[in-house]
């Protein structure tokens, strides 16, 4: 391995529209497309090549490859201006990385097949907007568009926390500041406690990790700014639920008064094979705070959301994952199939019964 052929496989990666490369001692390279992970034909991997591909992607974020680094997470850029994200750990003493390809350009919501209800939540001028999901479900993707779009239409400072920095923003009608965990700051919770003096009117967290950068985004939030983060969680009861119990059991009930008070909108993603198989598309939960869904966060009626968010998809162009999967396999884009497969609801079999 030399940084010719790795720099040569990762271009061909974007060519594919590969979404991430697994780098692994005695495994050829494996990629994942359309959400397959697929065995490429390249020879297995020695530990040197692994050491290798870890060493310059830690060269480029001037670091170096230690014995006693276990796992880190990090950006490489290629010449052309390719960029990845980078995870390298240790498996069984060895060296394994996992890169996740960042397009080259930030999409608007409609390239991405996202609702244009988003651009109606970015304008909240001030509060917290939550993207959640698991891992690639385009969480990154889409809080970069919602940025993207604050940044072509408003006149304000953006900032971001984010380990590492994945998109690149060119400051439009908003200036853009970002900053990296690691190399520009010590913490998200660190850089949370000095944005307030940097004259923000949009933050954006790159994850909510552990509870003190939880209280510092809802601090912020209730100090008049838009903060924008993600969770790996999947739906909005489990996001709330996921929130509040990072905090002791005695302050529960404060923690749901002041989510109530702040929280603007949880979008949730998930991704589902198109039709022919070769694409995949976003199935979207929104939930947006009105008051209804307000007092019943306030008040821990946490069961009583999900009707709520599908009562309100007219009115407030709210939806539940179950009616958006309803709407896809109802135009024709995805199969019935795997609609099922998406669900756990007892109640979807009968919905689409009666949507047919």
């Amino acid at each position: 391995m030399n940084v010719t052929i790795l720099n040569q496989i990762l271009e061909i990666a974007f060519e594919k529209k590969v979404s991430d490369l697994h780098f692994e001692v005695d495994n050829p390279p494996f990629l994942r497309g359309c959400g397959q992970l697929i065995r490429s034909r390249m020879a297995n991997l020695t530990a040197r090549d692994t050491e290798f591909i870890a060493s310059q992607i830690l060269e480029q974020n001037g670091s170096q490859l230690t014995s006693d680094l276990k796992e880190l997470d990090a950006s490489y850029s290629l010449p052309s201006g390719g960029r990845f994200r980078a995870s390298i750990f240790r498996q069984r003493g060895q060296v394994g990385i996992v890169m996740r390809a960042i397009p080259p350009t930030i999409h608007s919501f409609e390239t991405l097949n996202l609702p244009p209800v988003l651009a109606e939540i970015t304008k909240a001028p001030n509060g917290l907007i939550l993207v959640t999901g698991p891992t690639g479900a385009g969480k990154s993707t889409t809080l970069a568009s919602m940025l993207q779009f604050i940044n072509e239409n408003e006149n304000f400072n953006i900032i971001t926390i984010e380990d590492p920095i994945e998109f690149l923003f060119t400051s439009m009608k908003s200036c853009v500041i970002q900053r990296e965990v690691g190399i520009d700051t010590a913490s998200f919770s660190s850089a949370l406690k000095a944005v307030l003096r940097m004259d923000p009117d949009v933050v954006m967290v790159g994850e909510m990790r552990d509870s003190e950068t939880i209280e510092a985004c809802i601090k912020a939030s209730e100090t008049g700014h838009l903060v924008l983060s993600t969770l790996h969680t999947q739906g909005a009861v489990s996001t709330i639920n996921r929130i509040v119990g990072h905090f002791p059991p005695d302050a529960q009930e404060i923690v749901r008064h002041r989510l109530a008070d702040i929280l603007v909108a949880i979008i949730s993603l998930q991704l589902v094979k198109d039709k022919t198989g070769k694409y995949v598309l976003p199935v979207v939960e929104i939930m947006r705070v009105t008051t209804t869904i307000e007092a019943c966060i306030r008040e821990g009626r946490l069961d009583e959301i999900e009707k709520h968010i599908e009562n309100g998809s007219s009115q407030y162009q709210m939806q539940t994952k179950d009616q958006h999967l309803l709407q896809l396999s109802r135009q024709g884009f995805i199969s019935i199939d795997d609609a099922k497969l998406m669900t756990h609801s007892m109640d979807f079999e009968r919905k689409l019964l009666y949507e047919n």
